[in-house]
């Protein structure tokens, strides 16, 4: 089973790279552009029975490996369904 797993800098922390993004943006000519943040994305192959063993998995792994839970938080998606 598939899980896609997508960690971004929580609102509360500064995120340099999304701001250097915007400002290219911007000298770019899309000066509605207001806000960028940046992420990562991940896609975990589970060898599991059923979607709630792999969004549990998914999630497990995501706080533990994939994200940093003291600045970043995390979505888990399973098979296309928003988890």
């Amino acid at each position: 089973m598939k899980a896609r797993v997508f960690v971004t800098l929580k609102p509360s922390v500064f995120d340099p790279q999304g701001r250097a993004i915007v400002e290219a943006l911007h000298s770019l000519g899309y000066g509605q552009a207001n806000d960028v943040r940046q992420g990562k994305y991940f896609v975990l192959d589970l060898n599991v029975a059923s979607a709630a063993e792999a969004e549990k998995m998914a999630k497990e792994i995501s706080d533990r490996v994939l994200a940093n839970p003291v600045i970043e938080s995390f979505t888990v998606e399973i098979d296309g369904a928003a988890k």
